[in-house]
C-alpha cells in the first residue's frame, strides 16, 4: 500500500511525564478521526479548544487541537495534532483512540519521511530535522537549523546544476564532432572544471567541520602501562571518570567521556596500556585499544617524561592519517616545564596530568585540529554520508579532468555524469529505498 494512503500516528512530545502532551497524526483519515475524538473538524491552522473522545465515546482529556489540511503541512498529507496533559496514561489513551479509528503506529521518522516523498523537504532538510533535536551544543543547533533551512541544499543543488550543464555541453561537442566546435580545445572547459573541483572542496570543507560538530572529534589516548593516560582523562573531563592507581594495567577496557572545548565536542577515548602481554583479558583490552587509535580523528600518544622519548613500536601498524599529538606527561617528576614544542613535525605537549597542568595547552591543541575557529556563517550540520558523496563527486571531477588533457572528452562525460549523481544523493534527488530506509530508521518515532 502506498504510504500516502495510509493514516499514521505517534507522540511527538517527550516520553514521560510533562505539562503538555502531544499526538500527530498524519494522513487521510485525519478528518475522519477528528469529527470522532473532537466531535467536529477544527478550523484549519486555529487553535481549537475542547474535549477528546475515545473509540467509546468517553471523555477522556481537554485541551487543543491543530488541523492542517494538505499539502500545507509537515508532511504534506492531513494531518491533525492533539495537544493535551503530559501523562503518558493520557498520551497513550489518545493514541489507542486514533488506532482504533484505523490510524496505525508511526515507524521512526516516518513523519519526515512522508515529508520528504511528498517534496516538503529534500534528504538534507529531513536529516537536519533529526539533527536540530540531537544537537548537543548552541553552535550544533545553529548549524542544523542552517541546514534546515535549505543553505547546504541550495549550495549543493547549485554545483549539481553546474556539474549538470558542463556534461551537457560536453556531450554536445562529441554529437557534433564534424562541426567546428574547438572550445575542448581551449582552456574554458579545463577552467570551468576545475572552477567545480574549486567549489566542491570548498563545500567538502565546511560538511567536515559539521561531522565534527555533530559527532564530535574522536581522541583517543594512546600509551604504555602507568603513563598516565587516565589521569589525562581525569584532568580533561576534570572529573574522576578513570581509576588512577600506581599499578600498571588499570585501564583493561575502553572508557569514553564527551567534554567541550570552546563549543567543540570532544569525545575522549581512554584505552588500555600497550605493551606485550600473555594476560588474556589484557590482550583483549589492547585489542580493543588498537581498534579505537585506528579510526580515531586525533591520537595523544602519551609517554613519561622520565623515559625520555615515546615508543612509537607499540602502536598499531594500521593507523591511517591520524593527528597524532605527543603527550610528555609527568614533567613535575623532572626538571622539566609545561610548554609546547614541535619535533621532527609533531606536536609535543610536556605536562603533569597528576596536577593538572599544561591542559589549557592540550585544550587550545585539540581546538585548533577540530578547525571550527569561528563558527562561521558557511557551517552546516553534515553526516558521514555527505563526506562520503562529496569526496566521490570530487574523485570523479579529477577524472574527468585527467580525461579532458587526454583527449578522451566520452569518458569525461561519463566521469561529469557520475559527479552530479554523488551529488544528487545528497539531496535524495538520486537515492534508494535501502538509503532512505537507512536514514529515517535512526529518527525518534514522532519524527
Amino acid at each position: 500500500m502506498n504510504s500516502n494512503e495510509t493514516t499514521i500516528c505517534a507522540l511527538a512530545s517527550s516520553v514521560g511525564k510533562g505539562g503538555i502532551g502531544v499526538v500527530r497524526v498524519s494522513g487521510p483519515l485525519c478528518k475522519v478521526i477528528a469529527k470522532k475524538m473532537l466531535g467536529l473538524v477544527p478550523k484549519p491552522r486555529y487553535a481549537h479548544y475542547g474535549l477528546f473522545f475515545d473509540q467509546e465515546n468517553d471523555e477522556i482529556d481537554k485541551g487543543i487541537a491543530i488541523f492542517f489540511p494538505k499539502p500545507h503541512s509537515f508532511t504534506g498529507q492531513d494531518v491533525l495534532e492533539f495537544q493535551g496533559h503530559g501523562g503518558m496514561s493520557v498520551m497513550h489513551c489518545v493514541l489507542e483512540s486514533a488506532i482504533s479509528m484505523g490510524a496505525k503506529p508511526a515507524e521512526p521518522g516516518e513523519f519526515s519521511k512522508r515529508a520528504f516523498l511528498n517534496g516538503k523537504m529534500d534528504l538534507v532538510q529531513a536529516e537536519a530535522v533529526a539533527d536540530m533535536i540531537d544537537a548537543n551544543s548552541k553552535h550544533a543547533s545553529k548549524s542544523a537549523f542552517r541546514s534546515l533551512s535549505g543553505v547546504f541544499s541550495s549550495q549543493v543543488n547549485a554545483l549539481t546544476k553546474s556539474i549538470i550543464e558542463l556534461r551537457v555541453f560536453v556531450e554536445a561537442t562529441i554529437d557534433f564532432s564534424d562541426e567546428e566546435i574547438d572550445f575542448l580545445q581551449s582552456e574554458q572547459v579545463k577552467l570551468k572544471t576545475k572552477g567545480i573541483k574549486q567549489a566542491v572542496e570548498t563545500i567538502l570543507k565546511s560538511a567536515t567541520q559539521g561531522v565534527i560538530l555533530r559527532e564530535g572529534l574522536n581522541v583517543a589516548i594512546a600509551g604504555k602501562p602507568n603513563a598516565g593516560k587516565s589521569s589525562l582523562l581525569n584532568a580533561l573531563t576534570q572529573e574522576s571518570s578513570a581509576i588512577v592507581t600506581d599499578i600498571a594495567g588499570t585501564t583493561r577496557d575502553v572508557l569514553k567521556e564527551t567534554i567541550h572545548v570552546n563549543s567543540r565536542p570532544l569525545n575522549i577515548i581512554d584505552t588500555a596500556g600497550l605493551h606485550d602481554s600473555d594476560d588474556k583479558i589484557e590482550k583483549e583490552g589492547i585489542k580493543r585499544a588498537h581498534l579505537e587509535i585506528e579510526r580515531a580523528d586525533v591520537v595523544l600518544m602519551v609517554f613519561d617524561a622520565q623515559d625520555g622519548s615515546p615508543d612509537f613500536s607499540i602502536l598499531p601498524k594500521n593507523m591511517d592519517d591520524n593527528s597524532l599529538l605527543l603527550i610528555k606527561n609527568k614533567v613535575d617528576l623532572t626538571s622539566g616545564s609545561v610548554k609546547r614544542e614541535v619535533i621532527n613535525d609533531i606536536v609535543q605537549l610536556s605536562v603533569s596530568a597528576k596536577h593538572s597542568k599544561g591542559m589549557e595547552l592540550l585544550r587550545k591543541e585539540l581546538s585548533d585540529i577540530a578547525g571550527l575557529e569561528d563558527f562561521s556563517e558557511g557551517v552546516v550540520l553534515a553526516r558521514k554520508r555527505h563526506i562520503i558523496a562529496l569526496e566521490a563527486s570530487l574523485a570523479s571531477i579529477d577524472n574527468a579532468i585527467m580525461q579532458l588533457e587526454n583527449g578522451a572528452v566520452e569518458l569525461m562525460a561519463e566521469d561529469l555524469r557520475f559527479a552530479g549523481q554523488f551529488m544528487g544523493s545528497i539531496t535524495g534527488e538520486f537515492s534508494s529505498d535501502d538509503l532512505l530506509g537507512e536514514i529515517f530508521s535512526s529518527f525518534c518515532i514522532g519524527k
